[in-house]
């Protein structure tokens, strides 16, 4: 199977935690997020202000990769609009994919 192939597998898939998104408790955290943020982006640079919070992510600040405790922590959570999140966040992160390894 091909690294990207496994990779997406992996994604997919993924650890115990990814239903953790799922949860009214995730909901519950994710909305006092973006209120404490006053639904503006905090992404260094953007500061956009979003009135639909379908285009607002609660963003680890401190990639979790599993860990409950950072997981749940509202002080390693911060708002982002979704470009910011997609683009810029998430290209970051996949960047040290290969000398971080795969998580899940």
């Amino acid at each position: 199977m091909g690294l990207d192939r496994d990779r997406s597998r992996h994604h997919d898939t993924g650890g115990p935690w990814r239903a953790w998104y799922k949860t009214a408790r995730w909901q519950k955290l994710r909305w006092r997020v973006l209120v404490r943020d006053l639904f503006t982006c905090q992404m260094t640079g953007c500061g956009r202000i979003e009135h639909d919070s379908s285009q607002l992510v609660a963003d680890h600040i401190k990639a979790h990769r599993g860990d409950v405790d950072l997981f749940w922590d509202e002080t390693n959570l911060q708002c982002l609009c979704k470009r910011c999140h997609d683009k810029g966040k998430q290209q970051a992160e996949q960047s040290t994919l290969q000398t971080r390894g795969v998580w899940y």
